[in-house]
């Protein structure tokens, strides 16, 4: 399984080794077609596979109900807190929806390019699509028009691997920026929806650390969960 799914990460980044780091665009996975367009009955959790159609809609609901805003990453290396930016609603509301569902415990920072980002949520780990496939496969616009910029600490949300004009955002992933001095080259193509407030010294740990020429870790960077704090 880890041989498939490092030949899947370095495919989608063949194109990035040709480059300097700092121009390496953050990738995801493509979304499928929607399979279910239902109409909304709560907002505390879908009661169906999300998809393109419907989760606007949803996630415009939930944020109405859910406004939480701080989140700590736990990894052996340390902790990470974050807090999410109330004007990028969708995206605040999608990382907390995918937080209570516990979404991404045991996923892990599977791309790391020192001195530019660390990015989380994805995993060699077949439970991980299996959740995936449990919440349903959609995207996010690309909010990049709240002011927001790529600096250090930054956290965004890569765009799907698929042909995309629009940059709409992989619900699934994020990354934060590591890069002193920030990436704004990133600016306008990828949705800030948060930044780091504690622990700048764990990212930099992290980013840190060994990697493949597939910019995986050659020894996996888990996140053990990841928490709504006070």
């Amino acid at each position: 399984m880890r041989y498939f799914v490092l030949l899947f990460i370095f495919l989608l980044n063949c194109q990035d080794t040709k480059s300097e780091k700092n121009n390496r665009a953050p990738k995801s996975e493509s979304a499928i077609p929607e399979r279910n367009t239902q109409k909304i009955k709560t907002t505390t959790e879908a009661p169906f596979l999300l998809s393109d159609k419907n989760v606007m809609e949803f996630f415009l609901e939930y944020d109405s109900i859910h406004k939480e805003d701080k989140v700590r990453i736990t990894t052996d290396f340390g902790n990470i807190d974050i807090k999410l930016f109330e004007a990028t609603k969708f995206h605040r509301s999608n990382f907390i929806y995918l937080t209570k569902k516990k979404y991404f415990d045991n996923t892990q920072f599977y791309r790391v390019i020192n001195n530019y980002i660390i990015q989380g949520g994805n995993s060699d780990d077949q439970k991980t699509l299996n959740k995936r496939k449990k919440i349903g496969r959609y995207l996010l616009p690309n909010d990049h028009k709240k002011g927001f910029k790529h600096d250090r600490g930054m956290v965004s949300m890569p765009s799907s691997a698929v042909a995309n004009p629009y940059k709409m955002a992989s619900p699934f992933e994020f990354f934060i920026v590591q890069q002193r001095g920030g990436a704004h080259h990133l600016d306008g193509d990828y949705a800030v929806f948060g930044k780091v407030i504690r622990g700048m010294d764990v990212v930099d740990k992290i980013a840190a650390v060994p990697t493949d020429k597939g910019d995986w870790p050659q020894t996996n960077v888990y996140i053990r969960k990841i928490e709504i704090i006070d």
